[in-house]
């Protein structure tokens, strides 16, 4: 943990044990934040597990849903997220759950427990996926880095090595290459990713259909009045690596397809990654004139008294790089705002 990541948890484990969260809730003090998920999963054996940060088990999703009904804290559905921030006052305190990728942990894991407390939630689905042509490259990435002890590939027309002998091998040569596929525009990185996995025998449209949710599965979801299908483009692409005819294109057909699949409009986005670099103001831009209601970014921070945009709005990731109850319930009670932001750059 880096020493920011150190000192934003000591301030929120403070700010619980000393009973000022508690105290400011009392106050009637409080404020939104949406929670962003990936995976929903048991935990597993295998010691190369590069991605473990971003997933939480049934345990956890089932803990932390029980501990927001202890603190008489609402978990609300986007749609009426909107209508708060839209009110121009302060929206109060509250969570909103967010499932991003399109994950079969999901419907597998996530959703028994989901229906079971009776709460809203959002899934933002990229289309391709479910259609069968998408493509989840950073599994596959795993994939091959985990079969290996010894890489190569082309970077910049010039053949690389890399030792994956090692966990720690295999875990700095994992995070390099997606840093570097992130980096790429669809074409180019569709041509890295296969030309990998043909090196090393992964098949990558069998990860694909594993990983993801079909369409049968979306039928059951969304056929529940708590469920919200939220659109995150058709493929999934970093906007940052397309051209802005291409990422009107991806925003464009991603909300249609789900539309004439589910027979309804999706006006509810999330910026596919959604990070700072993944996407910028023009792209906000495309989603107000498409007549958004709202996007998702995952750039953490809380929904408070100040002007929140409801076409970039902050989500935080408590997952396996942050999974203190007693933090969530500090950043709820609005006493620290400023923590939230903290809590995104150790993951």
């Amino acid at each position: 943990m880096s020493n920011n990541g150190w000192w934003t948890t000591a301030r929120l484990q403070l700010a619980y044990f000393s009973g000022l969260a508690r105290a400011s809730e009392a106050r009637g003090g409080g404020c939104g934040v949406m929670l962003r998920f990936e995976r929903v999963r048991p935990a597993r054996r295998d010691r190369f597990q590069p991605l473990r940060a971003r997933e939480v088990t049934p345990q956890f999703l089932d803990a932390l849903l029980r501990a927001l009904k202890r603190w008489n804290c609402p978990v609300i559905s986007i749609g009426e997220a909107c209508d708060r921030i839209g009110r121009g006052e302060s929206p109060g305190r509250f969570v909103c759950l967010s499932f991003d990728g399109g994950s079969r942990d999901v419907i597998t894991f996530a959703y028994p427990i989901l229906a079971r407390h009776g709460v809203p939630f959002t899934v933002y689905l990229p289309t391709a996926f479910p259609d069968g042509v998408g493509e989840v490259w950073w599994l596959a990435l795993e994939q091959v880095i985990a079969r290996t002890d010894r890489l190569a590939l082309l970077i910049d027309h010039n053949e690389r090595r890399f030792d994956t002998v090692s966990l720690g091998d295999k875990v700095r040569v994992f995070h390099f290459l997606a840093s570097w596929l992130r980096t790429m525009a669809p074409a180019p990185l569709t041509a890295a990713i296969q030309d990998l996995c043909k090196r090393y025998s992964v098949d990558l449209a069998a990860v694909t259909r594993e990983a993801v949710m079909d369409w049968d599965d979306i039928g059951r979801l969304a056929v529940d009045s708590n469920v919200t299908i939220g659109s995150a483009t058709v493929n999934y692409p970093v906007l940052a690596n397309v051209s802005d005819a291409a990422a009107q294109k991806e925003i464009a057909m991603g909300r249609a397809v789900l539309q004439a699949a589910l027979g309804r409009d999706a006006p509810h986005f999330a910026f596919p990654f959604g990070d700072r670099g993944s996407f910028g103001p023009r792209h906000v831009a495309m989603l107000k004139e498409a007549r958004f209601a709202t996007a998702a970014t995952a750039i953490p921070g809380v929904i408070g008294r100040g002007a929140v945009d409801p076409l970039a709005l902050p989500r935080i990731a408590w997952d396996g790089r942050r999974r203190s109850l007693r933090g969530l319930r500090v950043v709820l009670s609005g006493l620290m705002p400023g923590a939230a932001r903290g809590i995104g750059r150790n993951g």
